[in-house]
C-alpha cells in the first residue's frame, strides 16, 4: 500500500527531528574527549565536502550578494554554526544530556524572545504565555541542581541556553538578508565559514597535542553526516510535502528525542521534575506553533 505524499512528508520531518535530537547525545560523547572548537572544526571539515557535492549534483548556485549580506552570513556562521556547536559541547561537559535535551526544546521560544528584545516585535498574548511556560519548564528542571558538582550543573545549563540563543540569532539574522539564499547554498556557506572560524579558534586548544579517541571521532563523524547532512535532506524533503504551519510543529520532537536517547543510550536518570519540565517546554512549543503560519526553518543551520 503506497504512502500518501503528506504522510511521507510527516515521516521525513519526524525522522529529521529525531536525528537533530540525537546531536545532544553525540555532543555528550564528543565533549568527554575533545575540546569544543577542535570538535566543531572537525564536524565542518566532514560536512562541507558533502554539501559541496550536493550543490554540484543539484546544480545549485550561490546568488550574487552585496557586502552587507556577506557580513550577515559571517555573523550567522559565528553564531549559528560555531557558537551553537561549541556552546552545546561545552555545556554538555558540565551538565546532563537529559537537561541539555530539555533546554534544546526552548529554541522557538528563545527565538521569539530575541525578536521581542532586539528587534522590537510586539508579541501576542499566546506568544507571551508560551515563553512564560517554557521558562517555567526550564526553571523546574534547573531546580534539580543541588550541589556545585552535580551532573546537572547550572553553569552547563547556562552554556546550553547560550547555544540555543545563538541558534535563535541565526534564524532571525537569516530574515534580514536582502537577497534570499537557498537552503542548500546557505548550509554550504555556513559549513565553509564555520570551518574557517572554528579552525582558527581551535589553535587555542593545541589540537596537534590531543588524542583523538575512536568514540569521539565516530561521534563527530555521525554529527556531521547524519543529523547535519542527512537531517537537512530529510527536513526539506518533508517540508516540500507538508504545509509550513504543520512542519514547524515537528520541531517539538527534537527535545523529546534528545531526552529519550540520553536516558536510553547514556543511562542517565529522568526524574519526575524533569519530565514535568519537558512537558511544559513541549506544550509551549505547540502553543507558539499554533500562533504562527510561517514556513519552517532548517533543523541544522550548518
Amino acid at each position: 500500500m503506497a504512502i500518501s505524499k503528506q504522510r511521507l512528508g510527516y515521516l521525513y520531518l519526524a525522522t529529521a527531528m529525531v536525528l537533530v535530537g540525537s546531536t545532544v547525545t553525540a555532543s555528550k560523547i564528543i565533549g568527554a574527549d575533545l575540546p569544543p572548537f577542535t570538535a566543531t572544526a572537525l564536524r565542518f571539515a566532514i560536512a562541507l565536502p558533502c554539501f559541496a557535492l550536493l550543490m554540484a549534483v543539484s546544480g545549485a548556485r550561490l546568488p550574487r550578494l552585496n557586502w552587507r549580506d556577506w557580513l550577515l552570513l559571517m555573523v550567522q556562521a559565528i553564531a549559528g554554526s560555531v557558537g551553537y556547536t561549541t556552546l552545546l559541547i561545552a555545556g554538555l561537559q558540565r551538565t546532563s544530556a537529559v537537561d541539555g535535551g530539555i533546554i534544546l526544546g526552548t529554541l522557538p521560544l528563545v527565538t521569539a524572545a530575541i525578536a521581542v528584545l532586539l528587534l522590537g516585535e510586539r508579541p501576542g498574548k499566546p506568544a507571551v504565555a508560551a515563553i512564560a511556560l517554557a521558562a517555567f519548564g526550564v526553571w523546574l528542571m534547573s531546580g534539580e541542581v543541588a550541589e556545585p558538582d552535580a551532573q546537572g550543573s547550572l553553569a552547563g545549563n547556562a552554556l546550553i541556553v547560550g547555544a540555543v540563543a545563538c541558534e535563535g540569532l541565526f534564524i532571525l539574522l537569516n530574515k534580514r538578508l536582502r537577497t534570499p539564499v537557498a537552503p542548500l547554498a546557505l548550509s554550504t556557506v555556513m559549513a565553509a565559514f564555520g570551518l574557517v572560524f572554528s579552525a582558527a579558534a581551535s589553535l587555542m586548544e593545541a589540537p596537534w597535542t590531543l588524542t583523538f579517541t575512536p568514540d569521539a571521532v565516530a561521534a563527530v563523524a555521525y554529527y556531521a553526516l547524519v543529523p547535519t547532512v542527512g537531517g537537512f535532506l530529510l527536513w526539506y524533503a518533508g517540508a516540500a510535502r507538508v504545509p509550513g504551519s504543520e512542519a514547524a510543529l515537528f520541531t517539538a520532537l527534537a527535545p523529546l528525542s534528545a531526552v529519550m536517547l540520553a536516558a536510553g543510550l547514556l543511562g542517565e536518570s529522568l526524574s519526575a521534575t524533569q519530565i514535568a519540565g519537558m512537558g511544559c517546554v513541549l506544550g509551549a512549543v505547540v502553543l507558539l506553533g499554533g500562533t504562527r503560519r510561517s514556513g519552517p526553518a532548517a533543523p541544522t543551520p550548518g
